[in-house]
């Protein structure tokens, strides 16, 4: 039996178009009403094209690409967040979803009430949650804090309950995005058993990560998404090699020019700090990586990330700047600069970059350009993901 089946959904949104709410939908209609100026072309971007497939009860799917490709806007699709411009999208059973930090808690009640209130909305009787309860507690850890509201949880702790409530709660059908990445090793560890033993146990999983290896831990089946469209689908060995493959052939063809809209990237550039013109970084250097782009036109809540990906497809650096954290970008010339100490273990790192808004992904390419790093990792420990470091945008 099919537990998802998705029929030529395509996905289109319009940039600067906000309609969350009932109040901005309404806004948004009177404002189109009294402006007379034609809307843009360039404004509009399909998210997704036409895309199909299915996966059979007791599957778990991986999805892969890059940002902008579409993934996240899948996993909304299928957990009736938004719903497509074209083409359907049926699931059959209860579905519990993991997207983003937030996503199904209400932050004024309790951790204790939250764990009740999602199991009802997944159609579980009191005594069905109550049975499983203490197993929610004990693997999310957060047995002290049961009785205080969410909204005062660190995002850890709030990440642990949530997918504690999902993975326990018995749905048919687990929906994860990459929001593991937030979590330390150990809680990954766990968060990965838990939705192997889902697997076994009979349950559907559609996986979206950047971490490769956990794809291929828990996954079966892979689809590769490129640009809206299924590029690739298949045993997930074979579809990660051929990613994998895409990404680095894109790193070393030197790609300089991304657009979408009214933005351009420019130039993508990382070696030593010190030494600007060379990817060749020794282990005691600082890294600075600096991308350059062009807006014809403000981009309203345009958020902005750079990150790194190892050469065995491990995200190691997320760090994003979001529209809060900086003065509203109006049209002209832009340098985005992101300054990494010696903190790194010696390989070679695609260099991505990221443009977009709580709506949109506009710019998503994970190996735009690459930099490589000497020295002896000998007596040093593994990282797997470092953040805060600073990142700034200024005009040129």
């Amino acid at each position: 039996m099919d537990r998802i089946q998705v029929e030529h959904v395509s996905k289109r949104y319009v940039l600067g178009e906000r309609s969350n709410t009932a109040g901005e939908l309404v806004t948004s209609a009177l404002r189109r009403l009294t402006t007379r100026r034609a809307r843009s072309p360039q404004r509009e971007l399909w998210s997704l094209r036409d895309v199909t497939f299915r996966v059979s009860e007791g599957e778990s799917l991986g999805i892969v690409g890059r940002n902008g490709a579409g993934k996240s806007t899948i996993l909304k699709i299928l957990t009736r967040i938004t719903s497509p411009t074209d083409g359907v999208a049926r699931t059959r059973g209860r579905v519990a979803a993991l997207l983003e930090v937030g996503t199904g808690f209400h932050p004024e009640l309790t951790g204790r009430e939250n764990v009740y209130l999602n199991g009802a909305i997944l159609g579980m009787t009191r005594r069905d949650i109550a049975r499983r309860f203490d197993s929610i507690v004990e693997f999310a850890g957060t047995e002290r804090f049961l009785d205080t509201p969410v909204k005062r949880y660190s995002s850890g702790m709030y990440l642990r309950l949530a997918f504690a409530v999902a993975a326990h709660l018995e749905p048919d059908i687990l929906v994860v995005d990459e929001i593991l990445a937030v979590g330390d090793a150990e809680f990954q560890r766990k968060c990965l058993g838990r939705m192997e033993e889902a697997g076994r146990e009979g349950r559907t999983i559609v996986y979206v990560s950047h971490d490769l290896d956990s794809l291929r831990s828990v996954c079966s089946r892979a689809m590769w998404l490129e640009a809206g469209r299924v590029r690739d689908e298949g045993a997930t060995a074979e579809v990660v090699r051929e990613y994998l493959r895409s990404g680095l052939s894109s790193a070393d063809s030197g790609t300089s020019l991304l657009q979408a809209g009214p933005l351009t990237v420019t130039s993508v550039e990382a070696g030593p700090a010190h030494a600007p013109g060379t990817s060749v970084v020794m282990q005691e250097d600082v890294t600075r990586v600096t991308v350059c782009f062009t807006l014809q036109e403000r981009i309203p809540g345009l958020d902005l990330a750079i990150n790194l990906t190892s050469s065995k497809g491990v995200r190691v650096l997320d760090q994003a700047l979001s529209d809060s954290e900086h003065r509203q970008l109006e049209a002209g010339d832009y340098a985005m600069s992101l300054e990494i100490p010696p903190v790194l273990n010696v390989d070679t790192y695609a260099v991505g970059v990221w443009f977009g808004t709580s709506h949109v992904d506009l710019i998503d390419e994970p190996a735009v350009t690459s930099f490589t790093l000497h020295g002896s990792d000998r007596g040093r420990p593994g990282r797997v993901l470092v953040t805060d470091f600073p990142l700034s945008v200024e005009r040129v």
